[in-house]
């Protein structure tokens, strides 16, 4: 409200206020400014409360409850104390990895970029990166204009979208705790155990599996909406194609401004991305194949070469 009230009046400025931090929270990314937020690029309240919100709409409810039950606990001193959950350890640090190493990254590849950060002083240019990293986990509000980036940051922000937020959140995308199995799969075959740790805890093999079903189905639902989508639009360059389609399925809202070019064929499949990204691949799966025959019998194992 100090921000919007003095400029859009009482009334619109507080309309304006709650509408952006509902939207915030949700992960929405929808403005009221044809702009989005770019005209508050260097206000420290707007990116600090809009991607605060962001953060806390994008971690989980589940998160956000063991947080204010440890924080009660503390408060009041209680003798049983909450213990966090390996879902809470993992959403949390692999958010905070993931944010830090985005600031670091988009502050990198756009620092002498006058259509982005180039023209901000050297504060600015740490805030506007850092909410860059932030929105891109499936927010969609934008400070910078997202269709001059650079290809490099373009595509670091598809990888950032298509991760996501996290499980019983707002957001969109496979979600971190699946981007951190598979990591942790990655970790363990390189360390030459065989089976997959994090935080001193197993991850069970049907929780892998589900993993790397999510991660597989999420591929072909992108590669195929992106092909598509080229297909009935060739005279769009394919970077921002691969980038409308990775948002959609992320259900981020972010755009390098080509939404209003593509034919209403191409918006069709945009929109059927985003109900996929929303819904869950895996539940749509489940829904066409039907549920799975019980078998009493186990078929003999046989390695093979892998990669």
């Amino acid at each position: 409200m100090p921000v919007f009230v003095p400029q859009d009046g009482f009334k619109d400025g507080l309309w304006s206020s709650v509408f952006h931090s509902v939207n915030a929270f949700n992960n929405a990314g929808f403005s009221l400014y044809s702009d989005n937020l770019i005209g508050y690029i260097g206000s420290p309240l707007i990116n600090f409360t809009i991607g605060g919100l962001i953060i806390f709409g994008g971690i989980g409810y589940q998160v956000i409850m063991e947080m204010y039950l440890w924080l009660r606990d503390r408060f009041y001193k209680s003798p049983i104390c909450t213990v966090f959950s390996l879902n809470f350890k993992v959403v949390t640090s692999t958010t905070a990895v993931l944010l830090i190493l985005g600031t670091i990254a988009f502050f990198g590849m756009e620092y002498n970029n006058p259509e982005t950060l180039g023209t901000l002083n050297f504060a600015q240019k740490v805030m506007a990166a850092w909410f860059q990293s932030v929105t891109t986990r499936t927010a969609g509000f934008n400070t910078i204009d997202i269709g001059k980036m650079s290809e490099t940051a373009l595509f670091l922000t598809i990888a950032l979208m298509f991760v996501g937020a996290s499980p019983g959140s707002t957001g969109g995308g496979i979600k971190t705790t699946t981007f951190r199995i598979l990591f942790s799969c990655t970790a363990a075959v390189l360390e030459g155990k065989e089976q997959v740790q994090c935080y001193q805890r197993q991850i069970p093999i049907a929780l892998i599996l589900k993993t790397i079903s999510v991660v597989f189905g999420s591929l072909i639902v992108v590669i195929v909406s992106a092909t598509l989508v080229e297909l009935a639009n060739p005279e769009l360059e394919f970077m921002q194609v691969l980038f409308e389609a990775v948002s959609a399925f992320g259900t981020v809202g972010l755009s390098t401004g080509i939404t209003a070019k593509v034919s209403a064929i191409g918006k069709l499949i945009l929109i059927a991305t985003m109900y996929i990204g929303r819904v869950g691949v895996l539940l749509l799966m489940s829904v066409a194949v039907g549920d799975p025959k019980p078998t009493t019998f186990k078929y003999p194992e046989e390695s093979l070469l892998v990669g």
